[in-house]
């Protein structure tokens, strides 16, 4: 399956209002946005039907932490393969560090610059459209258990 940005679903999380409303003014005429105000219910969407193709989470939120939600994300086989991007007020690099170690393929601090927040999404979004295709020739031209033993 072939992704580009403008059939791409963006799930942001974050708790004010205002970044929700200001992120989504940025990314509403290049991707398909949903919108989570809080940890639980961007791990119901996250799980759902119709599953996100990559997740900007809010780190400090009531309730679950983004990085607790992130871990869980990553441990469940169905919502592993989402790359998800802390976009925090977060500034400290062990907070960044500890981001990674749950599983999270980038770390941006706010105050954010629109055009980086832009950069850093469509490259997670090339990056998972060339592991599709990769995945997709790989079932091609191997049998599933070979697959199977090379990915674990």
């Amino acid at each position: 399956m072939e992704f580009s940005s403008a059939q791409s679903t963006i799930l942001v999380v974050d708790d004010a209002v205002e970044n929700l409303q200001v992120l989504s003014g940025l990314l509403k005429d290049r991707y398909r946005i949903k919108i989570a105000k809080n940890g639980e219910k961007a791990l119901e969407i996250a799980q759902g039907q119709d599953k996100p193709d990559l997740i900007l989470l809010d780190v400090v939120m009531p309730g679950i932490s983004g990085f607790e939600v992130c871990a869980k994300l990553k441990s469940g086989p169905s919502t592993k393969n989402i790359p998800v991007i802390f976009l925090t007020a977060l500034h400290d690099a062990n907070d960044e560090t500890k981001g990674f170690s749950v599983g999270g393929a980038d770390f941006i601090s706010k105050p954010f610059h629109p055009d980086v927040v832009l950069a850093r999404i469509q490259t997670h979004i090339d990056l998972k459209e060339a592991k599709n295709k990769s995945d997709a020739l790989l079932k091609v031209l191997l049998p599933e258990n070979v697959i199977t033993d090379l990915i674990n």
